[in-house]
Formats: structure tokens, sequence, C-alpha cells
């Protein structure tokens, strides 16, 4: 069984989607339901964690909507402001929406100091207690934060996604491995095998551009705390959903039907509690 474990939907909207620049013209449209099962059918996916790609309460439910009305979104990363003095009815009411599995913020669209602001902390300090999840979405030079973060908060379940975005492109990995080990230190934080193919050439990668990366992630995370993610619609500026699975399905080829099914949906399912 295969669960993806972070995609997204939107019905596009030049204004709201305003990060959607140029160079990824090719999804300046709807994605919906109905495209991704399609794409589900084909490649074997039983279904997925559907994350948030805007930052209004609206978003969060947008994507309760869907679930509830097409049953391959088994959970929803939502959003809600965590600096809100409201937060702790917001989260009340959320709890009450068993889809909803936890919340994120686009970290990476702010400065480093943005996660280890007074309010913001407190937000994440309220998490644990309503049984949310939280996806941490950042570049390397986020991580030193990432690291201070996390140690605050021993208990609250994090998840990395896209691996934390390094430069692939550039072929840059040794401050971002550094990094990377230091994070997987705290076993309450997981890492997400996702969004790897738009950190590199769109139109130059190579499968095996991405096995340096992936080597790092496995050897600090180990199988138990990484996830398996499509990040679609998103990786289709740089290829088609086969492709950008059948990078991670030849990557773990060698490993044990066990530590497979743990990637690719055990270690989802128990990190969201699908």
């Amino acid at each position: 069984m295969i669960i993806d474990s972070h995609q997204h939907f939107w019905r596009y909207e030049p204004e709201k989607h305003s990060w959607i620049d140029d160079e990824m013209k090719s999804i300046r449209r709807d994605f919906l339901p109905e495209e991704l099962a399609a794409v589900y059918k084909e490649n074997g996916v039983a279904g997925s964690v559907a994350v948030q790609a805007d930052q209004k309460e609206i978003e969060t439910a947008f994507l309760v909507e869907l679930s509830q009305q097409h049953e391959i979104i088994k959970g929803v990363v939502g959003w809600t402001d965590l600096r809100s003095e409201e937060l702790p009815g917001n989260l009340e009411f959320y709890q009450t929406i068993p889809i909803i599995k936890g919340f994120r913020h686009v970290l990476q669209g702010e400065d480093p100091s943005f996660m280890l602001q007074p309010a913001f902390l407190r937000g994440i300090g309220l998490l644990k207690k309503y049984g949310f999840t939280y996806d941490i979405l950042v570049f390397p030079h986020h991580l030193a934060a990432v690291k201070e973060l996390v140690r605050q908060f021993p208990g609250q379940p994090f998840v990395l996604d896209h691996i934390a975005k390094p430069y692939v492109k550039k072929g840059q990995i040794s401050d971002w491995a550094k990094d990377l080990k230091e994070l997987a230190a705290f076993p309450n934080l997981y890492c997400k095998i996702s969004g790897m193919v738009t950190e590199a050439d769109y139109t130059k990668w190579r499968p095996e551009d991405f096995t340096p990366y992936l080597d790092v992630v496995v050897k600090a995370f180990g199988t138990k705390r990484i996830m398996y993610g499509s990040d679609w619609p998103v990786c289709l500026v740089a290829g088609n959903y086969t492709q950008v699975l059948t990078i991670v399905k030849n990557y773990f080829s060698s490993f044990t039907p066990e530590e497979q099914a743990s990637v690719f949906s055990g270690n989802a399912i128990r990190f969201y509690h699908l």
C-alpha cells in the first residue's frame, strides 16, 4: 500500500497563488481530487494527506470539504494562525473534525526568526494538547532556527517537509547534511521524502542526482521516521507523478519489505493517525 503524505489542491487564482511564477506557469490551473484519483489509480496509491497551500482559515475549510466528497483524502494539514489570541478556541473547534491531523505555515517565506517569536512558540506549545502535528516547510538557511524550535517542544510531533529543500540544482549538500543529521537527533521529528524534483534543474535532472541526498536522509532518520510524498501538483513542473514515485521506489528497492512498507505507508499512518 502507498500513502502519499504530501499533496495539494487548489482552484487557481492569480493573486492567491502568486507564488506560482512564470517558470511554473504550467500549474496555473485548477487541481482537484477527481484528477488526482485517476493518477493514484494508475500508480497504485491508496490515498493522501492534503496539505495547505494558502494561509487563510478558509483554506482549511476548503480541504475539509473536499475530504467529505473524496475518499482518497485520508488526512488534512490545514492552516490556522498560531499567533492568534483566539488559537485555543480555534484548536478546540478543529479537534471536532477528525480529518484534520495538523497544521502548517509557509515558513520558507519568512525570516528564520519568525518561528522563534514568542507568539508563534506559544501556538506551537498548544498543538500537542489538542492532538495536532506540525509540518515544517523551510529552506536550508532556516535549519538553525528549526533546531531551536524542535528542541523546545520534545513531545510535539513535527515533520520536515521536502527534506528541507536542499539545493540539488547547485549540487550543494554538506551544510544541509550536517544540519539534517543534528535535527534527526530529536526523536519527535520525522522527514518527508518529497519535493525533490523541484529543487533540481526542472528539465535536466536525473534520478541519480537525488541519491546522495536520500542517503543522508535515510542515514539520519532511519526507515521509521521518513515518509513518501509526491508534492503533486507542484512536482508537475519538473516531472510526472510516476517519475516522482519511481525515484523513491527505485531507491528503496533493495530495502526489506518491512522497511519499504514503513516508508510508503506505515510511518505516515502512524504520524498522522490516519
